[in-house]
């Protein structure tokens, strides 16, 4: 009797779909945890979607798209889903390779003749494979300013012949360090292979065989606005709307919007290797191919949390692999301003989740995805919105007592009787990769701004020695940085060094990676 009355609640707890798929976690038990994510992550709206055994079983949103026009969430609301683009162009790739148009292990100089890094070596002997894998040997984010913020007049062009100049950090093909811009080159690599751009391509051999007719490569290619999310980020400390991520620069690495909707059909093409369509008996990519995407490339750093038990983590060809309590995790992560998302896969359990949301908290998606995660898996005891946002309590605190020293330490200089001569500094400084910054004196105030990307426009503040702090005018962006005047001989100023001052910064503002050097004096 105690068994059948175990089975019984069983059977209670578990919830019912279109087909007679079952979700392992009930609706409301759904609601209630990402209406607690929503409250305790202070993010607008989110949306969920759960594939189980080739079916969505589960779609909806919650609540706003936009603080500004309050309208609802809901499971075909669009999102920038960021660097989850990312797979999109691997799998671009392993379709040409199935038509035997390109290889894997090809050299990318035999396709973009002018492709360049800094070590000559590395140059000759770049893969197709190593545009991928995030193993170049140029550090985290590398060169990522050309592109972030949004707005800057840098082109794919100016990207592919910059990358010369960024410094390697560590042996190629030796560690794993995220980047942005090798993915846009391998965007470059479809579109002369394939005759037509990345965009063209993606639209017409994946999005439209999967009939994502809601998606599209690019914002500004959405054919509907009407349901698309605003971008919102914490100003001042107050979460409202910010400017969107428009520009097509970087779509290959992460321009695609889409739904939970039509993610599904992504995912259930994925989860059955390759095939979709009615019985599945379509292909859009091969058996061979698909492994490819799916083997481990470039190992990176284990999660021991004890729950899952994983012993391995890998980055395969768009995708981030592990195994999590015996079963094989298949995931990535995309963060645009305001935007940040996940799609998840379990390919033994024929699972997928996709969690949305239109805050750039990624706290947010990570408990909701893992309270899904764990019912599948078996694990309980573990309230991941509480954890995570204990985490992150923890970090901001961290980073707050960092900040908060460096603010008191200009508040105190404010009132020094000796102060640094502004108009010494003034001038047009240059970095060989990302150009021009001015440093200019208006009304008794430094200023600082870059040419080729105005998003990075404020105020320089006196730090300390001759170190001031750039002050960005939006403030959305929370990434204030170290800028370090350097003297010649003369005692006068020949270059600029930076740095991020929170550890909290994106890693995308890659401050740390310029070297600027002075050619002009103020006019």
């Amino acid at each position: 009797m105690k068994n059948l009355f175990r089975l019984m609640l069983v059977q209670c707890f578990l919830l019912a779909f279109p087909g007679g798929v079952k979700s392992q976690i009930a609706t409301d038990a759904i609601d209630k945890l990402v209406a607690n994510a929503l409250k305790t992550f202070d993010v607008p709206g989110i949306a969920v979607g759960i594939v189980k055994d080739g079916q969505l079983i589960f779609a909806k949103g919650y609540g706003l798209r936009s603080l500004a026009t309050g309208k609802p969430m809901d499971e075909h609301t669009l999102f920038g889903i960021a660097s989850n683009t990312k797979a999109f162009t691997a799998t671009s790739l392993g379709i040409l390779v199935d038509e035997g148009k390109l290889k894997w292990d090809d050299k990318v100089i035999d396709y973009i003749p002018e492709f360049r890094l800094y070590n000559p070596y590395v140059t000759q002997d770049f893969t197709i494979r190593d545009l991928l894998t995030h193993r170049s040997g140029m550090g985290l984010g590398a060169g990522d300013l050309m592109i972030w913020p949004d707005g800057s007049d840098f082109t794919r062009t100016d990207i592919i012949h910059n990358l010369r100049y960024l410094k390697q950090v560590s042996p190629f093909r030796a560690k794993y360090d995220y980047d942005n811009n090798l993915y846009i080159v391998a965007g470059e690599i479809v579109a002369k292979v394939a005759g037509m751009p990345w965009e063209e391509f993606v639209q017409k051999r994946i999005l439209q065989p999967l009939e994502m007719k809601e998606s599209a490569t690019s914002f500004v290619r959405l054919k509907d606005t009407s349901n698309v999310i605003a971008a919102h980020g914490e100003v001042n400390g107050k979460v409202q709307v910010i400017e969107r991520s428009k520009g097509e620069l970087m779509d290959a690495a992460g321009g695609i919007y889409s739904n939970v909707s039509d993610l599904s059909k992504w995912v259930i093409m994925h989860l059955n290797k390759g095939n979709y369509g009615q019985d599945k008996k379509n292909r859009l990519i091969s058996p061979r191919s698909h492994q490819d995407l799916w083997t481990p490339q470039t190992l990176m750093s284990v999660d021991t949390y004890p729950p899952y038990n994983s012993h391995f983590a890998a980055y395969g060809l768009g995708f981030r692999l592990s195994d999590v309590k015996g079963y094989m995790e298949v995931s990535h992560t995309g963060g645009l301003a305001g935007m940040v998302t996940q799609i998840t896969m379990y390919p033994e359990l024929n699972l997928g989740i996709i969690v949305l949301t239109n805050q750039q908290v990624g706290a947010a998606f990570t408990a909701i995805a893992n309270q899904i995660k764990d019912s599948y898996l078996g694990v309980s005891g573990i309230d991941w919105v509480k954890l995570l946002s204990d985490r992150i309590k923890q970090s901001e605190e961290n980073a707050a007592n960092v900040t908060g020293k460096v603010w008191q330490e200009i508040q105190k200089q404010s009132s020094a009787a000796t102060k640094p001569d502004l108009q010494l500094l003034t001038g047009t400084y240059r970095d060989p990769w990302f150009g021009d910054i001015f440093i200019d004196l208006k009304d008794g105030k430094l200023t600082i701004r870059a040419k080729r990307s105005p998003g990075l426009t404020g105020e320089l503040i006196f730090y300390q020695g001759q170190t001031f702090v750039a002050k960005w005018n939006d403030r959305s962006m929370d990434a204030d940085a170290f800028v370090l005047f350097q003297t010649g001989y003369d005692g006068k100023p020949s270059g600029i060094k930076m740095k991020p001052i929170s550890p909290n910064t994106d890693f995308s503002f890659d401050f740390q990676d310029l070297d600027f050097t002075r050619v002009t004096d103020s006019k």
